[in-house]
This record gives structure tokens, C-alpha cells and sequence, in this order.
């Protein structure tokens, strides 16, 4: 294991405990030419995730892709980067112990968007507008109608066991409409290419 300080190869273990659940096992090394400290993990070998996306093709699961596209969702958003890490975390855990090795986007989007839900409704807004591609204004404000009518009628559903975050009265603001037109389902990777300011108009209080 090269040193990422001063690339030597000769470190030494000086602390080791478990991580991740126990699926992992975290070292401290400390490197015997710079005397610089830095952690690996050692982990098992799985078979891959793979994800299906929404035209048939698929792709290796990306935990780090999936982790960033939920940062841009939560950028400048009161929402902890450990508490977005420990939900990729579980979420991976949870997809490896089932039997059946593929995993749709849709599962992967829904799954965020549940967590999200919880933590705050600015973040979950961002995504939801890029994951489920809304082709009106209309499409756009009956989705927050919705939101607030799920948050106060199960508050924290189906979120990983996610804490509940409770939902300031003023926070969102949209007509009393529950039906919202067909929509198409981006893949929750498409969030990468998209602009964490939107969707437009500001939603910040």
C-alpha cells in the first residue's frame, strides 16, 4: 500500500477496528519515510450490482455516482454529508443482500426520493424535478401538493429508518391539486448533468 503523501511503500498498521456495518474493516497506517497518517479499508470481494435503466440498458452500480447526485440535490441544504454517506451505505448493504443482483433506476430514484422526503423538502424537490422529468409547470406544482399531503399523512415513510424531519407550515406553497399528468422517469444518475439551483422558480425561504 503506497503512501498518498510521499508514495513510499513501507507504512505500518497502527490502529484497526470494524466499519460499515462489519462489512468492512478500517486501518489507520502510518507511513515510516514522511510519518504521515492515512485510513484504508479492507473489504469482501462482492459480485457486482448491476442497474437497469429505463430503455433496457445497464450498468455496474456506482455507489460514489449515486452519493454525488444526491449532494447536488442537498447542496447549500441544512443536510449533513454523514447522514447522505450512512443512507448510500445502508442503501448498497440493503440491494447486496438480496438474491437477485440488478437493481432498476426507478428503485434506486424512488429510494432517494423517500429518504429525501425526510430530510429536507427543498432537496427532495431538486431531485424529484430532474428524476421525474416534468414537462409543465403544472406537472411541477402538483407534485408539491403531493409531497406536503404524504408528509403530513405519514411523515418518515419508507426512508431506510431515516429519522422524520417535521415540515415547516410555510416551507412550500402549491395549489390543492393531486393529480398530475403522465410524466416520463429519468434515471436517478441523471441527476449528474443537471443544475442543482433548479428547479426554478426559488424554492428557499
Amino acid at each position: 500500500m503506497r503512501c498518498p503523501f510521499c508514495q513510499s511503500s513501507e507504512n505500518r498498521v497502527v490502529d484497526s477496528r470494524m466499519a460499515r456495518d462489519g462489512r468492512a474493516i478500517r486501518r489507520r497506517r502510518q507511513c515510516e519515510s514522511c510519518s504521515e497518517r492515512f485510513t484504508t479499508y479492507e473489504v469482501v470481494e462482492e459480485a457486482m450490482l448491476d442497474v437497469e435503466k429505463r430503455h433496457g440498458q445497464s450498468e455496474p452500480f456506482d455507489p460514489e455516482k449515486l452519493l454525488k447526485s444526491i449532494r447536488l440535490a442537498c447542496k447549500k441544504r441544512p443536510v449533513g454529508t454523514g447522514a447522505l454517506s450512512d443512507f448510500v451505505e445502508r442503501l448498497e448493504s440493503r440491494l447486496s443482500a438480496r438474491p437477485r443482483r440488478v437493481v432498476t433506476s426507478r428503485e434506486l430514484g424512488d429510494s432517494v426520493l423517500a429518504f429525501l422526503r425526510t430530510q429536507d423538502p427543498v432537496a427532495y424537490v431538486r431531485y424529484a424535478s430532474v428524476y421525474r422529468s416534468f414537462d409543465s409547470v403544472e406537472a411541477f406544482l402538483n407534485e408539491l401538493a403531493t409531497f406536503e399531503q404524504e408528509v403530513e399523512a405519514a411523515p418518515g415513510a419508507d426512508a431506510l429508518d431515516a429519522p422524520s424531519a417535521p415540515l415547516a407550515p410555510s416551507t412550500l406553497q402549491a395549489p390543492a391539486q393531486t393529480t398530475a399528468p403522465p410524466r416520463a422517469e429519468a434515471g436517478a444518475d441523471d441527476m449528474l448533468a443537471a443544475d442543482a439551483t433548479l428547479p426554478r422558480p426559488e424554492l428557499d425561504a
